[in-house]
């Protein structure tokens, strides 16, 4: 009986495997040139973790279970509340600010679609400890300087921002009581994800005054910061939220990157978490969900029980990422290659020298194979080429003599060359030196 992989996972064979790569590899080297430092933490937590930060959403979304010590437990659905958790174990002893990112695998158990499974890897990038709106431009353009790298533009991709704030100061003032804010984030969140009657019916439903919620309506469906006042005359809470859009867009500018951003109060992030700016990545042909998203979340560290701290970060995850790169034909994994390898004339009674040279190669550092079948040189050069290897050493009678001959599988050139001195200078570098050329 064959067992297919669950729904919402993943296989990832050979050339899946190179795509991984090449997307983590990305994340991490742009995360190290922006100076951030890299961690991770266990693959589950306690449950009641994940009910503290994030509300009866994200634990609707969780795999959750109970050990052999009747404790409740979950798989991480995301990473931050193992950061938050690991800053305030060592609070007095970590230098501040914290500059740290991770690529966790994480779990969440909804239904499966395009861009969205049940596992997949995140890029987590967050600042701890800063308080300044330079702290939100600068992960926003470490996300930018990937997405830049990768070779999307900003025809192609835009980073939709607002702010918590902003919202929740608007909304007090169309007179929604402040004890109900938290659950009407989430709903807000929707106006983008669901059809427009479906948002309004369940906007209706949490704001049944429709005077309320036509101007709730107004003010999601803005333009620009300036129009605000043509919804509602604003105070100084809403003075101080616009003011500190004003400055990360200022900055935003000064980093090269604000052709990518605008302004779009429709963007609220549905966990209950976000306290200032928020953000979300999307495709401007608005096909795919958010690419990422982020925001900052000073009250966090203080809800776990530690300092009360500032922090901000975003999260991009690599399931709807390779969507949009393999549409743009951005995709450009590099595949597996091998430095050498080892081919025989007569297979059956070389083998125990390809062994050993192969043994030799590795040991010095070289990537190196051979065929376990008694093939023909010419299938066994196939094998090289299938496996992209850069050069084959070719041995046979002349082996016997110390002979190798060594193809570069990129031109076809073949040289002869002592055994001695091949791995003479292989100790000074990856490159044999020049040899005659043999016709064979």
């Amino acid at each position: 009986m064959k067992i297919p992989p669950v729904k919402g996972t993943r296989d990832f064979y050979p050339p899946d495997m190179a795509v991984r790569n090449w997307i983590i590899d990305g994340w991490k080297r742009v995360s190290l040139r922006n100076g951030f430092e890299e961690y991770d933490g266990p693959i589950f937590e306690y449950l009641k973790m994940f009910q503290i930060k994030s509300g009866d959403e994200i634990v609707e979304q969780l795999f959750s279970f109970k050990d052999r010590g009747d404790r409740e437990l979950a798989l991480r659905p995301e990473i931050t509340p193992t950061l938050a958790r690991m800053v305030n174990q060592k609070i007095s002893s970590l230098p501040m600010p914290l500059k740290w990112f991770s690529v966790p695998r994480l779990f969440r158990a909804e239904r499966p679609q395009r861009g969205r499974l049940r596992e997949f890897f995140q890029w987590n990038v967050d600042i701890i400890g800063v308080e300044s709106v330079l702290a939100d431009a600068e992960v926003i353009f470490c996300a930018l300087d990937y997405l830049r790298e990768a070779g999307l533009t900003p025809n192609e991709i835009t980073v939709k921002i607002s702010s918590r704030k902003l919202m929740a100061a608007v909304l007090k003032k169309i007179g929604i009581s402040e004890k109900h804010l938290d659950s009407l984030y989430p709903v807000l969140d929707k106006r983008d994800k669901v059809p427009l009657g479906t948002f309004k019916q369940m906007l209706n439903k949490k704001v049944p005054d429709a005077r309320m919620a036509g101007k709730v309506w107004d003010f999601m469906d803005l333009k620009a910061v300036s129009d605000i006042k043509k919804i509602i005359e604003p105070d100084d809470e809403i003075n101080e939220a616009i003011d500190k859009l004003a400055v990360l867009f200022d900055w935003l500018k000064r980093m090269s990157v604000v052709d990518y951003c605008k302004f779009d109060p429709g963007v609220v992030r549905g966990l209950a978490y976000y306290t200032g700016i928020v953000y979300e990545i999307y495709d401007k042909a608005g096909e795919l969900r958010a690419i990422g998203g982020g925001g900052r979340y000073d009250d966090l560290l203080k809800q776990f029980g530690g300092p009360d701290i500032p922090a901000t970060g975003f999260g991009m995850g690599d399931c709807i990422l390779g969507v949009l790169l393999e549409q743009r034909g951005l995709l450009k994994p590099n595949p597996q290659k091998l430095d050498y390898f080892v081919a025989c004339v007569e297979p059956a009674l070389s083998e125990e020298d390809a062994v050993k040279l192969v043994a030799e190669l590795r040991t010095k550092g070289y990537s190196a194979d051979f065929s376990y079948r008694s093939t023909s040189l010419s299938k066994q050069l196939k094998q090289a080429s299938a496996r992209n290897a850069k050069k084959c050493i070719i041995i046979g009678d002349e082996f016997k003599n110390n002979d190798l001959v060594v193809k570069d599988m990129a031109t076809s050139k073949q040289e002869l060359i002592k055994l001695d001195k091949f791995f003479t200078a292989l100790g000074t570098g990856p490159e044999p030196p020049q040899a005659d050329t043999l016709r064979r």
